[in-house]
């Protein structure tokens, strides 16, 4: 057996364990806000009214109207402050160079040859396309919620209603971005960089 055979253990970068943190109270947080805005949903569904498409109770959480506001405002808070201290993190870090799409990412889809960097130019566009999203479901949030107090919010979407139906429509849109990512994130490193995003120690070199 040689040096070259035996197979080194993988090492944990320095951001590991705070990347693992981020992704795991995105993970509550999001299910938290998804089965509790179903249950806001049932009260008085976006499409169709009060006699709208009922949500099976198996998918909901609250139990009642009420019961699903407190799950869901404790999840947005849960949410919000996950994405504040993760952004002080990456724009302290610098990592933000790494994450969000730059010039030369956009140079790699068009004339770029190498299709491992125009993977990860893709990643880029799409960590940077879910920002603008991420905020405007917690404008529509904070406005759904204190509507007296951020009337300027309302008046933002039009009205109530248009603000409901933008607010509900972020959802399958983090959803399809979840997806995806995770589909590059495959594409890149595989079942260990997914695996590593969790609980896995992996050192991946770009």
């Amino acid at each position: 057996m040689t040096a070259d055979s035996i197979q080194k253990p993988p090492v944990l970068p320095k951001q590991a364990i705070l990347a693992k943190l981020f992704h795991w109270a995105n993970v509550v947080s999001l299910l938290i806000m998804l089965t509790s805005g179903l249950q806001i949903y049932n009260a008085n569904p976006v499409f169709g009214g009060r006699g709208g498409l009922q949500i099976p109770p198996i998918f909901l959480l609250g139990g009642w109207l009420a019961g699903g506001r407190d799950w869901h405002f404790f999840g947005m808070w849960l949410f919000s402050l996950n994405l504040l201290w993760y952004g002080f993190y990456i724009l302290i870090s610098r990592r933000w160079k790494r994450r969000f799409v730059g010039v030369n990412d956009l140079k790699a889809l068009q004339i770029g040859k190498n299709p491992k960097r125009k993977t990860y130019a893709w990643h880029r566009v799409v960590y940077t396309a879910i920002v603008p999203i991420l905020l405007l479901s917690i404008l529509s949030g904070m406005g759904l919620y204190k509507p007296a107090q951020f009337p300027w919010i309302v008046e933002m979407f039009g009205d109530w209603q248009s603000m409901r139906v933008v607010h509900f429509m972020t959802v399958p849109t983090v959803m399809v971005f979840a997806i995806v990512h995770s589909l590059l994130a495959l594409k890149v490193g595989g079942a260990p960089l997914i695996e590593s995003m969790f609980w896995r120690r992996l050192k991946i070199e770009e």
